[in-house]
């Protein structure tokens, strides 16, 4: 009879438990545009927004993704006064990843004295600044600006089979906003709005393209002419499914050819 302590244990017990193996002051070293910086992590200490954002820090330096973006934006300042254009675009950013929706919110950023230096600025840009050059861009140069990079986001996905989700949203305004008109709103009954028409990769949920429209410009016949811009300047890849509205139809298959017919259906 073998005895117990002869066999042999094939299988592993499981993970080896790592918990406690470092010590909860251990330095972390990251790479940010002002240098070197360390990293301790503080159990007791308060929580803040932007506690993590010096690791996104260092992805947007190592990847070259935010040098690019701030080189490639078409506003030009002449006065020796005027804020720097990293400045503005640093102070757009963190004040989206803030959460803010107000040009008023980004004041809030003035008490941060560690991120907008990590980045590579000099100071947060006021709101003025920031609503004075977004004024300036003009709307064909900064739309084929943002677009590329957007693009340069998504582009390596595409090249696995994967659908196109097509949504529009309402947005209700409140103000004099451009094109704000009265239409669809079924939760705010002659309000005016904006329709906005976005275009995600599917199970992802990454944003390709948003249009705003008017609010009276809800149909799904509003998004084509964008739909199909977005899907023409696509360089080969795999197939696609077009999951939409029923006035688009259900399209798929390979957008290789810029002229193809429009009218096409999935045979599934």
């Amino acid at each position: 009879m073998i005895e117990e302590k002869s066999l042999m244990k094939i299988h592993p017990k499981g993970e080896p438990q790592t918990e406690g193996v470092e010590g909860e002051n251990t330095a972390i070293s990251l790479d940010t545009f002002a240098g070197k910086i360390q990293i301790k992590w503080l159990p007791d200490a308060a929580v803040s927004s932007f506690g993590q954002m010096a690791f996104f820090i260092e992805f947007l330096k190592t990847s070259g993704l935010f040098d690019a973006f701030v080189e490639d934006c078409p506003l030009q300042y002449t006065s020796r006064n005027a804020p720097k254009k990293r400045d503005v675009l640093g102070t757009i950013m963190l004040s989206i990843l803030a959460g803010h929706r107000r040009y008023a919110h980004i004041s809030a950023l003035r008490g941060d004295g560690v991120n907008p230096e990590l980045l590579g600025m000099t100071k947060v840009a006021s709101e003025d600044s920031v609503r004075r050059g977004l004024s300036a861009l003009k709307e064909q140069e900064s739309e084929g600006w943002l677009k590329k990079h957007l693009k340069a986001s998504y582009e390596p996905l595409l090249t696995e089979t994967w659908a196109l989700d097509v949504d529009t949203t309402v947005k209700v305004l409140y103000g004099h906003q451009e094109d704000a008109k009265v239409g669809y709103n079924p939760q705010k009954p002659g309000r005016p709005s904006h329709a906005y028409h976005s275009y995600f990769i599917g199970n992802l949920r990454m944003v390709m393209d948003v249009e705003v429209q008017a609010g009276n410009q809800t149909a799904a016949s509003f998004a084509q002419p964008e739909l199909w811009s977005l899907l023409d300047g696509l360089e080969g890849g795999a197939s696609l499914r077009l999951c939409g509205a029923i006035a688009l139809g259900e399209t798929s298959g390979p957008w290789k050819e810029p002229n193809r017919e429009r009218s096409r259906t999935c045979s599934s």
